[in-house]
């Protein structure tokens, strides 16, 4: 009975030493993800908001004000946008892409928003789009936001989008976001 015990205890611990080989060897050969980006961009988003007089001129609009919370920081205010991205800082460059989505201001404490939305790009550089969304406080000199997918030339692309307001003025009526893309997984 001892014997057979023995065995018993043997052979699983052989087992157990062979499948924690193939595991080590699996993971070993698993997909890397890449230290240096794929596909770097560097772009400018600018937003004009809508502020009643400006209907040819506005590329974002208020779709819901803010509450009595903190009035003071917009809390609650959500903004739709169809804004122009450029190569570069100026607003009248030829853009290269289209952001398309809204945030919402959702911090009590600060300012900061949540985003979520599209540069769609249809030039001769570059046609797809890129999905990004996450937290942006707006007070923080560099943010990060997800880049959750894409299409075209960025099909199922992910990576980061850091951020950084390049320009602010007339209150909240123009502001321009430097967006430095690093993508590091690039199918296309």
């Amino acid at each position: 009975m001892i014997m057979k015990s023995h065995s018993c205890f043997l052979l699983f611990f052989l087992i157990l030493i062979i499948s924690t080989f193939q595991s080590n060897q699996l993971l070993s050969n698993a997909k890397k993800v890449p230290h240096k980006p794929c596909k770097p961009l560097v772009l400018y988003l600018h937003d004009i908001l809508f502020n009643g007089n400006n209907s040819a001129n506005a590329t974002s609009t208020r779709i819901a004000n803010t509450s009595q919370v903190r009035s003071d920081l917009n809390f609650g205010m959500t903004v739709v946008f169809d804004n122009p991205v450029t190569n570069d800082n100026h607003l009248l460059s030829p853009p290269v892409a289209r952001a398309q989505g809204f945030y919402f201001y959702d911090m009590r404490s600060d300012y900061g928003a949540w985003y979520a939305f599209s540069l769609v790009f249809n030039s001769t550089e570059h046609k797809g789009t890129l999905n990004l969304m996450g937290a942006d406080p707006m007070m923080v000199k560099t943010r990060d936001l997800s880049v959750v997918g894409g299409t075209g030339d960025f099909f199922m692309t992910r990576g980061i989008v850091t951020l950084q307001t390049d320009a602010f003025e007339n209150g909240l009526k123009y502001f321009r976001l430097k967006m430095d893309i690093k993508l590091y997984e690039c199918y296309v």
